[in-house]
């Protein structure tokens, strides 16, 4: 395959599929995992009411956990999987509304850990320690959350808020089976007049091609046709704005950001000096813009003018087998440890590489380690996909070793530190194409696609998947960049929102 021909899912070659037998070899394997995880939840309340009796209670109690949190991070891998390759086939729908709520009702039975523990004076807890040394393993799970004391409710009220996990995750489930499965958009042409196929994968080559006409006719499809449905997303985004707040106002925050910010140990003034310090550097930005529209000989520059190289006739396809091969080159410097897992997740089918009809868009690497992680990719033959799969494979490889090196409570990265590896795979990427040329134009070529970096990506946003350790499940952004499939229907669901459903009943 070229990445240029979008084929139904059973038609694409298996060499290019992910392999998920590695997790289950069959769905009636995961079928019959669904059916021993429901005997978790008579095992979990057998220790409700009792985790302050003694160490060795609370350290089986945290053993259970760890035992649960690798099978249900498992089942739900599969699921999430199975439906994201595509999201128009309702049996794996329904698949992975099962492993959601298996999981939600396992966070449910549990949901008492966090008042009991929170319970146990401070003495009692420091006896435990020294009574049973493998508590160590789970210090820092215990501190965190007995950190988040004045957010803890009564284990009645947890339970009903672990009950309610299933519905909290419907505007995103909406938006995917909306944005994957139904959107549909017009062909577009190019200024020879010939026909292109606009889909969610092909959309970003066309704002990257030199082909302005392209560009205008790809940009202005794709966004008339988002806007043509501007009050389902309104709606969309008015029930994800108001289940946030639901969660925030019930945990008693002062925001949703303190709430969001809160899990991951951040203060609010550590986000918000972030947003001042890009405030505070937009001059920059600013000064590339110019240059950018002066350099394309354009009167205006518009939104479809943004992503295109400024530097004529340097890009070059790049196959997927040409990707791996530069990648591989490019991260030797991180050691043939690392090249080695590398390898093997190349050879033995860890990534699910081309676009197919309804796979989920954009790219993303699963946050579950055991076995190994997986990652999706809508490859496309240009830079920008090379990218995404060095980006992408250090999420994976972050995920393997972290998950293989670490104990189960402290395998889980936080978002804040979530795109550390991945850019530093961009950055040694970058570092070996500069290395490689000394051709004025490419050079330059690699260069205004680094800068692009900075402004943000023209594609979807990155996700991991993450069952979290203890009872909560968590659905974490792996990359931080722009999607370009939400950001011009947010803003303009937000301005329909603001003059239509703000303060509404």
């Amino acid at each position: 395959m070229d990445g240029k021909t979008i084929l139904p899912r059973s038609e694409v070659p298996e060499e290019f599929t992910w392999d998920l037998s590695h997790v289950f070899a069959s769905d009636d394997k995961w079928n019959e995992e669904l059916e021993a995880l429901k005997a978790y939840p008579e095992r979990m309340a057998a220790y409700a009411g009792k985790l302050g009796e003694g160490a060795k209670t609370l350290l089986d109690w945290f053993t259970l956990s760890d035992e649960i949190n690798v099978r249900v991070s498992k089942f739900v891998q599969y699921a999430s999987c199975r439906s994201d390759q595509d999201v128009g086939n309702s049996f794996y729908q329904g698949m992975r509304s099962k492993a959601f709520s298996t999981a939600v009702a396992l966070n449910s039975a549990g949901s008492f850990e966090a008042s009991e523990i929170m319970a146990i004076p401070d003495e009692t807890l420091a006896r435990f320690y020294a009574e049973e040394p493998k508590l160590e393993t789970y210090r820092r799970s215990i501190d965190k959350l007995r950190r988040r004391k004045a957010h803890i409710l009564s284990p009645e009220c947890e339970k009903i808020l672990a009950a309610a996990g299933e519905i909290s995750e419907s505007p995103d489930r909406t938006f995917s089976m909306f944005h994957n499965a139904d959107m549909r958009y017009p062909d577009v042409t190019d200024a020879k007049g010939e026909v292109h196929t606009l889909t969610d994968g092909t959309f970003v080559p066309m704002l990257m091609s030199a082909d302005r006409t392209l560009r205008e006719n790809a940009f202005k499809a794709y966004y008339k046709r988002a806007g043509e449905f501007r009050n389902t997303y309104a709606s969309t985004l008015d029930a994800q704005f108001k289940q946030l707040k639901f969660f925030a106002d019930a945990r008693r925050y002062n925001s949703t950001l303190e709430a969001s910010l809160d899990v991951t140990e951040v203060p609010v003034e550590v986000y918000t000096n972030l947003i001042d310090a890009v405030h505070g550097n937009l001059d920059k930005m600013y000064r590339y813009v110019e240059l950018r529209k002066k350099i394309l000989g354009v009167d205006e520059l518009h939104m479809y003018d943004v992503y295109t190289p400024i530097v004529a006739d340097a890009d070059v396809e790049i196959s997927f087998e040409e990707a791996k091969k530069t990648a591989l080159e490019a991260l030797a410097v991180l050691g043939k440890d690392y090249t080695d897992v590398l390898e093997e997740a190349f050879s033995n089918r860890w990534l699910d590489v081309y676009e197919n009809t309804g796979k989920r868009g954009g790219a993303y690497c699963t946050g579950n380690g055991w076995p190994h992680p997986y990652v999706l990719l809508n490859h496309k033959d240009n830079l920008d996909s090379m990218f995404t799969l060095v980006h992408e494979m250090g999420h994976a490889m972050h995920t393997w070793h972290s998950c293989k090196y670490q104990p189960v409570n402290t395998a889980e990265y936080v978002i804040f530190v979530a795109e550390v590896a991945s850019t530093c795979n961009e950055i040694l990427l970058m570092r070996h194409l500069l290395g490689k040329t000394d051709d004025r134009k490419q050079r330059a070529y690699l260069i205004n696609h680094f800068l692009d970096q900075f402004k943000g990506k023209v594609k979807d946003i990155a996700v991991n998947k993450n069952s979290a350790s203890g009872n909560e499940i968590q659905a974490l952004t792996g990359a931080t960049i722009t999607s370009k499939a939400v950001t011009a229907a947010v803003n303009e669901a937000l301005s329909y929102y603001d003059s239509n459903l703000k303060g509404a009943e």
